[in-house]
């Protein structure tokens, strides 16, 4: 008999909770207290059960409107008995396939043997600020694996071929009876291949699989940031039963520049100005990513400004411009001047009315 707990309550959701919130809840709870996981325990197999009432009932749209208009009184009447209870539980088996590998014996027979697609594979790859300007092409080397040429991916010698598991009759499952329902596991002679192996082939050693060394050559465009994945298709781990190999995903990461600091496809550098330059204009050569470039110092300029060069940043990644270098000026001093610069700063200082310190007290520093 089912429990008379509120489904909604079994299963910690609000009553009018969608069909896809009412599913992972069942599944958390299904996954907790599932029997493989708590062997000998009967509290979780009950809850188990409870747990399966209640997703039976809400998860079938007619009953859970006539749970929610008469309770379970809508489902007292005619003898719910052992038969019912266990159709609840063969209607799972999108449920238990989720995390038990399939969803039936024929099901898993046909993945393991069909081709499939191999896994896609992730390679880390640092270049320079430089490079994001131009684009570069460069070798990577990395290691996988791949179905073995000798035995095509069987695992058997030549001239043989795996046999069907004498366990579970090639389902790859083994099934028990636990309580008044079934459950399926992984079969411990094959572990899930549903065939064994009598002559296995030498090159693999009945894996159907070798390691394979890949070197390839492959091109990073103009304007790619940290973080940029770029696809290589075909060229990740390869497939099994001769389906197709995987993808390679290439991501990039950009080392920081002594000179240059990024922001999207603007560039922004300290350029240090001697003072006479910000206060008298000065056309001078920074550095850029490329080329040197003339900077233009209007007449005076305040510290910390900050001029803008058109076209010296980044190339987009989609082409379609380039970015800006910006340059902020920090003034520059010297440490010492001659006492020809010191007696025509002292007239321009006169000039202008500011108070300085005598000659005995130097100008910028005392005198030895």
């Amino acid at each position: 008999m089912l429990s008379q707990r509120d489904c909604y309550e079994i299963l910690g959701v609000a009553r009018d909770a969608d069909a896809d919130t009412i599913k992972k809840a069942y599944r958390k709870l299904a996954m907790q207290f599932h029997p493989d996981k708590n062997p000998g325990n009967p509290a979780a197999e009950e809850k188990f059960k409870e747990a399966a009432g209640a997703y039976e009932i809400l998860s079938d749209a007619q009953k859970r409107a006539q749970y929610d208009r008469f309770g379970h009184a809508a489902f007292s009447g005619g003898g719910r008995g052992q038969q019912d209870v266990n159709d609840i539980f063969a209607n799972f088996g999108d449920i238990f396939g989720d995390f038990f590998g399939g969803g039936g014996q024929q099901r898993s027979r046909r993945s393991r043997h069909e081709p499939r697609r191999g896994a896609d594979l992730r390679y880390l790859t640092e270049i320079s600020l430089k490079d994001v300007l131009n684009g570069l092409e460069k070798d990577i080397e990395f290691d996988t694996d791949k179905s073995c040429d000798e035995c095509h991916g069987t695992g058997a010698e030549k001239g043989s071929a795996p046999v069907t598991c004498p366990t579970c009759h090639g389902s790859g499952q083994v099934v028990r009876s636990q309580g008044f329902f079934s459950v399926a596991s992984t079969c411990p002679t094959c572990r899930g291949e549903g065939s064994t192996i009598k002559n296995p082939c030498k090159a693999c050693k009945g894996k159907g699989r070798v390691s394979e060394h890949r070197k390839i050559l492959i091109n990073i465009p103009p304007g790619v940031d940290t973080g940029t994945r770029l696809r290589v298709g075909n060229e990740g781990e390869g497939g099994f039963n001769g389906g197709p190999a995987g993808d390679l995903y290439i991501e990039i990461r950009v080392k920081d520049h002594p000179r240059f600091e990024r922001e999207g496809e603007d560039l922004h550098s300290t350029v240090s100005v001697p003072y006479l330059q910000l206060l008298l204009g000065a056309e001078i050569k920074v550095e850029t990513l490329s080329e040197p470039a003339i900077l233009d110092i209007p007449k005076g300029t305040a510290n910390g400004k900050t001029l803008k060069l058109a076209g010296q940043g980044l190339p987009s990644l989609r082409g379609q411009r380039r970015g800006d270098l910006y340059c902020t000026l920090e003034v520059e001093f010297p440490e010492k001047i001659s006492k020809e610069e010191e007696k025509i700063l002292r007239e321009l200082a006169k000039l202008k009315g500011i108070e300085v310190k005598g000659e005995s007290g130097g100008l910028f520093g005392r005198k030895k």
